[in-house]
């Protein structure tokens, strides 16, 4: 997984179409996405009422269990 560190109004492209920017709000932070229409975009708490949780995201969590705080 590519950990991309962004400060609000920067942003990443993917591919030629895909461009997610991260936007602050008093709040934290907000994520746009811009991708066409046949592209899926699924929060991850409707993603895991129907699919497992990926990988990726299960050995983040155990190495942020290891890693001294």
């Amino acid at each position: 997984m590519l950990s991309l560190g962004r400060k609000s109004g920067q942003y990443v492209v993917i591919g030629e179409n895909i461009v997610v920017k991260v936007e602050g709000t008093k709040n934290g932070l907000k994520l746009l996405v811009d991708a066409p229409a046949d592209v899926s975009v699924i929060r991850s708490e409707v993603w895991e009422r129907d699919h497992p949780t990926p990988a990726c995201i299960l050995e983040d969590a155990k190495r942020a269990k290891k890693s001294p705080a």
